[in-house]
């Protein structure tokens, strides 16, 4: 029979052992960031995460992340309204903490992040049984790479060149 102090002391340390478990598991906060860029859709945390995820992404290091960036903002301006309204989900569930580090498995801030990490998490996604997670890569992998190969700095590497009649349409 257990008593009431024994009852008291075994609740105590639970609770101890529960409040250092939450205290250990607790994910770090993001960075903030000092973007000089102004996006329409994208937010700073967005931003951080579209910068790290890029380069890891498309399997290149010297990317220009401010392009990428921009041309992802200007791939969401563009899009259905519903579309841009589950995106701006997805992007406040990897820009939360708690998202960031139980449901992606990326456990520090995005910018701190390593590209083992990064491609881990993009794996797990990509060959997830949950058709929600391999929604959200393909969205994250269409943006990134709708922004890189829509950009003509990434023309020259593919050998690729435009038609002048295409070019004049561009703005």
């Amino acid at each position: 029979m257990i008593t009431r102090r024994q009852l008291i002391k075994t609740g105590m340390a639970g609770s101890v052992v529960l409040l250092a478990a939450g205290f250990l598991a607790a994910p770090q906060p993001d960075l903030p960031t000092a973007s000089q860029d102004h996006h329409v859709f994208l937010q700073a945390g967005d931003e951080q995460i579209i910068r790290s995820l890029a380069p890891v992404m498309l399997g290149m290091a010297g990317l220009p992340l401010p392009d990428i960036v921009r041309g992802v903002d200007v791939a969401i301006r563009n899009l259905l309204p519903a579309v841009q309204q589950e995106l701006r989900q997805l992007f406040d569930l990897l820009g939360n903490r708690w998202g960031r580090r139980w449901l992606a498995g990326v456990h520090g801030p995005w910018v701190q992040a390593t590209p083992d990490d990064l491609a881990a998490f993009l794996r797990r996604w990509q060959q997830s049984p949950l058709l929600l997670l391999r929604s959200g890569y393909q969205a994250l992998h269409a943006l990134i790479n709708a922004a890189w190969f829509g950009n003509p700095a990434s023309w020259a590497a593919l050998g690729y060149q435009q038609p002048q009649q295409v070019m004049g349409l561009l703005p």
